[in-house]
């Protein structure tokens, strides 16, 4: 490589020097777009809580409204089953009082019979007491 002459070199340095007096623009213009990068990023983010915080909101506002459509479908089952139950109670002690009271009958009749064959009996007792003493 043959050496350099002195006005390339100067003709360099005087390129070099040009250079470093544009860096402190060019270095500007990267602190501005810094800057409004920053700026802008803050807006995202803000935007990214804002939106977060309203689907937050709906998604507690669209579980309330599920939750009370479930309790309201529960009590209108719960009241619907007690009203079931309460008809299948009334029915059940109407039937067990009329079996009750045909059970009630049906001891009476018993208890006549048993007492009218017991007199029967009784009858038959005496008639042979006064057979052996008439005998």
């Amino acid at each position: 490589m043959p050496p350099e002459t002195i006005e390339s070199r100067v003709d360099h340095l005087e390129r070099r020097v040009t250079d470093l007096e544009t860096r402190p623009d060019r270095i500007t213009a990267i602190e501005s777009q810094i800057v409004q990068q920053r700026a802008e990023m803050h807006g995202e983010f803000s935007a990214v809580r804002a939106e977060t915080r309203t689907g937050d909101e709906e998604t507690r506002r669209v579980l309330g409204e599920r939750i009370d459509e479930t309790a309201r479908v529960l009590g209108e089952r719960i009241d619907k089953t007690t009203r079931v139950l309460d008809e299948r109670i009334d029915e059940t002690a109407r039937v067990l009082g009329e079996r009750i009271d045909e059970n009630g009958r049906q001891m009476r009749v018993l208890h006549e019979d048993v007492i009218g064959r017991l007199a029967i009996i009784q009858e038959g007792q005496s008639l042979r007491r006064r057979r052996r003493t008439d005998g």
